[in-house]
């Protein structure tokens, strides 16, 4: 089903726990059902493996409110990265190093950096199944909207090239409206160390954008001397292009295998050279 129905608009709930602690994760089971009253559905599923619910649902059942931000192009790395199944009341947020920005009306925060954001009451849960995989459908009413102005044409209204949504397809594939499919692998299966985990000059770096980051992100643990040292011996040519300790140039060399995807060797780069 998931392979054959799509592309699908990505929900980017944030919700707060009863004791206050924030909770961000994306869903693709999401839509817009009403314009009058304004109405948003999402559908937290039920985990397959052991039949769990996730955090997003049980904050709502507490809470009744939600943020859902839209997802576009620039944070899609940071967006993925919300998905790894960390612990209850770690805050996603640090771990994606995206921004939260309070809300007006209700209790739980925007990502600041989503060209758009809804506070949403929760009118009503449905539950569609007891079983692992049964989704439930979070009837959200729009309280607020909130639109960068950086994604408005010269009338006002959303241009739909500036805002560069994202949704997702099958497996490890996304859709960008402007431009068409990429890949974004999925976060490992254990947990990614997060954006909060990087070096500071990593994280406040001038040239790595939050994609980047969010890749950096979703490594298991930092490479040690010992790896990196292994790696230059079999990669004499990568070594031999690091001529500058000037971080600003080291950014860029280690970027240009970012954008390949080429998570592995731009860490040995950064590491080498923190």
């Amino acid at each position: 089903m998931l392979g054959a129905i799509g592309p699908r608009p990505i929900a980017f709930a944030s919700t707060i726990d009863v004791d206050g602690n924030p909770n961000l994760s994306p869903y693709s089971f999401f839509n817009v059902f009403s314009a009058n009253p304004p109405i948003l559905i999402f559908s937290p599923a039920r985990r397959v493996r052991d039949n769990t619910t996730k955090h997003t649902l049980d904050n709502i059942m507490d809470t009744n409110e939600v943020v859902i931000n839209v997802v576009n192009y620039d944070i899609v790395q940071q967006m993925s990265l919300t998905s790894t199944e960390y612990a209850a009341g770690v805050n996603e947020f640090q771990k994606s190093g995206l921004t939260m920005q309070p809300a007006v009306k209700i209790k739980p925060f925007r990502v600041e950096e989503s060209p758009v954001q809804f506070e949403c009451s929760v009118k009503e849960v449905i539950a569609l199944g007891k079983e692992g995989g049964a989704g439930n459908l979070v009837i959200c009413e729009v309280l607020l909207m909130h639109v960068k102005a950086s994604v408005l044409d010269t009338n006002g209204r959303i241009d739909q090239e500036k805002i560069d949504q994202v949704a997702r397809m099958g497996g490890n594939w996304y859709t960008r409206a402007k431009t068409g499919m990429f890949e974004v692998p999925k976060p490992i299966t254990t947990l990614g160390i997060g954006v909060d985990a990087l070096p500071e000059s990593i994280r406040l770096s001038t040239v790595l954008t939050g994609n980047d980051l969010g890749k950096l992100g979703n490594v298991e643990e930092l490479p040690n001397e010992t790896d990196i040292a292994i790696f230059f011996d079999k990669h004499p040519e990568i070594k031999g292009q690091i001529i500058s300790n000037n971080p600003t140039e080291i950014h860029k060399f280690a970027k240009q295998y970012l954008d390949q995807n080429d998570v592995i060797t731009a860490w040995k780069i950064l590491a080498a050279n923190k």
